[in-house]
C-alpha cells in the first residue's frame, strides 16, 4: 500500500497523509466471524474512569482473528485482504479446502489466491505458520506465541516482525524490531513475514477531529479545566488561577512551603544550614 497527501484545499487536509486503501475488499466482512464490540469508554466494571481522555469513536464490529493457527496441515486460499478498525494491520480471509472460513493477520506480500498453511513443517512463504523446531534460522515472523497453544502475542501491529536467530537448549531465541532479545519455546508457533500494513507509522491523521473519531478524547490540563477536576480549574471569563485554594489532594499549588518544621529531618536541614554558615 502507498500513501496518499491531499492539496490544502480545507484547513483539515493541510498536511493530511493517508493510506491507499483502494486495494482492499470494500465490501461487509463475513457475518459469522465476526461479533459485537461494548464500548468501555476509559471505564472498570465499577464504572469509574481508570483511563482518562477515551470516549466515543466510530462503532465497530470486531472481526475474530485467529491468532492460533489450530487448523493444522489444512491449505487454505487467501480469498480476499480487508480493512480492520480494530487493530493497525489488515486482515486476510482464508477459505481452507474443507470449507471453513478463518480470517489470520495478513503478512506482506501476501497476494489474493495464495496458498497457506499451517504444519509442523511448511516452506518459508508469508502466511505459512509452523513452531519453531521445524524452522531454519533468519527465518521473519510475526504472530508469535510466547506460550505453546495460547496463540500469538507478538509483533500483531502493522508492520512489526521478529528474527528467528538462534536455538538455546529448548528455547528459540528471537530479536524483535526494538533490538530487544527473547525466548520462547521451540513449540510455539508463528507466521512468516512481516506484518502487513507498514506505512501505518508515516500517516499523518492531521486535526483532532479524526483522533477523536478514534475514541481520544481532546486533553486539556490546568485552568480550563473545572473546579472538581484541578485546583487552577474554574472561573469565569479570563480568570487564571481557579477559585480553590487547597486541591481536592489538599495540597497548595500556589508554591506555598508545605514541608511540615516540626519533623526531625526538617530540624536536621536547619541545622545543616547553620552550619555551612559558620564554615564548619
Amino acid at each position: 500500500m502507498a500513501l496518499k497527501s491531499y492539496k490544502p484545499t480545507t484547513p483539515g487536509q493541510r498536511g493530511l497523509v493517508l493510506i491507499d486503501r483502494s486495494e482492499l475488499y470494500k465490501g461487509r466482512p463475513v457475518k459469522s466471524l465476526t461479533q459485537g464490540l461494548t464500548k468501555k469508554a476509559g471505564r472498570n466494571n465499577t464504572g469509574r474512569i481508570t483511563m482518562r481522555r477515551r470516549g466515543g469513536g466510530a462503532k465497530r464490529l470486531y472481526r475474530i482473528v485467529d491468532f492460533k493457527r489450530n487448523k493444522r496441515d489444512v491449505t487454505g486460499a487467501v480469498m480476499r485482504i480487508e480493512y480492520d478498525p480494530n487493530r493497525t494491520a489488515f486482515i486476510a480471509l482464508i477459505k481452507y479446502t474443507d470449507g471453513e472460513q478463518a480470517y489470520i493477520l495478513a503478512p506482506q506480500r501476501l497476494a489474493v489466491g495464495d496458498q497457506v498453511v499451517a504444519s509442523e513443517k511448511a516452506d518459508i512463504k508469508p502466511g505459512n505458520a509452523m513452531p519453531f523446531q521445524g524452522m531454519p534460522i533468519g527465518t521473519i515472523v510475526h504472530n508469535v506465541e510466547l506460550k505453546p497453544g495460547k496463540g500469538g502475542q507478538i509483533a500483531r501491529a502493522a508492520g512489526t516482525y521478529a528474527q528467528f536467530v538462534g536455538r538455546d537448549g529448548g528455547y528459540a531465541q528471537l530479536r524483535l524490531s526494538s533490538g530487544e532479545l527473547r525466548l520462547v519455546r521451540q513449540e510455539c508457533m508463528a507466521t512468516v513475514g512481516a506484518v502487513s500494513n507498514p506505512d501505518n507509522s508515516n500517516q499523518n491523521l492531521g486535526k483532532a477531529g479524526r483522533v477523536r473519531h478514534m475514541g481520544k478524547r481532546p486533553a486539556v490540563r490546568g485552568v480550563v479545566m473545572n473546579p472538581i477536576d484541578h485546583p487552577h480549574g474554574g472561573g469565569e471569563g479570563r480568570t487564571s488561577g481557579g477559585r480553590h485554594p487547597v486541591s481536592p489532594w489538599g495540597k497548595p499549588t500556589k508554591g506555598a512551603r508545605t514541608r511540615n518544621k516540626n519533623k526531625a529531618s526538617s530540624k536536621l536541614i536547619v541545622r545543616s544550614r547553620h552550619a555551612k554558615r559558620k564554615g564548619r
